[in-house]
């Protein structure tokens, strides 16, 4: 005979979502989050036109939301190895809804470097956990689907942010609240969302421990992450380098002043490298990783000679090339750490590898910010893209070194 307690947890049970569904809900709340963290690109020469700041303003509004990024990767990236996914993700969202809501009513710069740090600090705290939380409900009939899903789904956002901003900004009115309305409740529907996924990871001692700013990467696993760092820093450099100038040099250097265009060169870049990674999902690994360092060496060297020639056509073809590089890069990277870490390692390896992608992303495109300012657009992008050519070629080589 069944008891009111026992019978008790079933009910609790069923209101919950079942692991295929909750699986979907994840990727789908990875891709808001990344898509909400493009948003500002297209925006960021309104804010700049409206307000009359300088290149150097618009590099710190960049630079503040990736401190609070890699901050919160270095203090959170773990605590939910130990608490939960669930209370987690439902604190980053919550934060996010903040920040979303500063963004609707900002009125001036201030009170958009309070948003975007706070964004910052609510994305590193979700992308860790959205991580670790699909590789725990990954289906056991698809072993490698999480590590694609985690690959694509912050390309794609990405992409969608960026695109869908532009679109908004160009043709929709009200340019700078209808965007931050629509995010917002998106992240009113995630919120729902999360309290009913299942909690996957058991709660376990040294949460207030874990809050201690750490690198850590159990010494097994070090050999593989020090062999991936040289592809996730050419990648990740590249996508820094069209999130925070693509759109300024689509203007300034090609005179290609629709909102739309500018935020379809991050979604060219990005797009296709959501699909290349999608394409690439049953090559070997060795194979991608050889090819993600290829693509971006050569597409970064014909973007700076599109820059030079000032061919539009060549800058686009270079950045559909990177964007190949780029997608399956996030494909090989992020997939090889979803197999090889175990359940309790997840949110801080994830972290660890975070963190190198988002210095990539950040300090390259800060420098460069600060010395459009000193010396120009043009040239800044042009030095931009023969560094980042000069990665690709490093992380091909090591990879090949590698492979033997």
């Amino acid at each position: 005979m069944t008891t009111v307690a026992e019978a008790r947890p079933a009910v609790r049970d069923s209101r919950r979502l079942s692991r295929p569904v909750a699986f979907a809900a994840i990727a789908a709340i990875f891709v808001t989050f990344a898509a909400a963290s493009a948003a500002p690109s297209p925006l960021y020469v309104v804010y700049q036109h409206l307000w009359g700041f300088s290149a150097t303003t618009l590099t710190v509004i960049f630079a503040v939301y990736v401190v609070g990024l890699i901050g919160a990767l270095l203090t959170l990236g773990a605590l939910s190895d130990h608490v939960g996914r669930r209370p987690v993700l439902a604190a980053a969202i919550a934060l996010e809804v903040t920040s979303l809501a500063l963004f609707l009513t900002a009125g001036d710069v201030t009170v958009l470097l309070v948003a975007r740090l706070l964004q910052g600090i609510a994305t590193g705290a979700a992308l860790t956990t959205l991580g670790a939380a699909l590789v725990d409900l990954n289906p056991p009939h698809a072993p490698g689907r999480a590590g694609l899903i985690n690959g694509i789904a912050p390309v794609a956002g990405l992409a969608v942010g960026a695109l869908g901003c532009g679109a908004l900004v160009q043709f929709a009115p009200e340019p700078t609240h209808l965007v931050w309305a629509l995010l917002l409740a998106g992240m009113v529907l995630a919120g729902i969302v999360v309290a009913r996924i299942p909690e996957t990871s058991a709660r376990r001692p040294g949460a207030v421990a874990s809050l201690s700013p750490k690198l850590g990467v159990p010494s097994r696993l070090r050999a593989d992450l020090l062999a991936l760092a040289p592809i996730i820093v050419a990648s990740w450099a590249i996508g820094g380098l069209y999130l925070s100038l693509g759109p300024s040099v689509a203007a300034g250097v090609f005179g290609l002043t629709n909102h739309l265009v500018g935020g379809f060169v991050v979604t060219l870049l990005c797009g296709t490298g959501a699909l290349t990674s999608y394409a690439m999902r049953k090559l070997p690994t060795p194979r991608v990783l050889t090819l993600a360092g290829a693509f971006l060496t050569l597409g970064s060297v014909i973007s700076v000679g599109g820059l030079e020639w000032n061919s539009v056509a060549a800058a686009a073809a270079g950045t559909v090339i990177s964007g190949i590089g780029f997608g399956a890069s996030a494909l090989a990277s992020f997939g090889t750490l979803a197999v090889l870490a175990a359940p309790h390692e997840r949110g801080e390896l994830f972290a660890v590898a975070l963190v190198i992608a988002y210095t990539a992303f950040s300090l390259p495109a800060v420098v460069a910010g600060f010395a459009t300012t000193s010396f120009g657009l043009h040239p800044t992008a042009l030095v931009y893209g023969i560094v980042v050519a000069a990665l690709g070629a490093i992380a091909l080589g090591a990879q090949r070194l590698r492979t033997r």
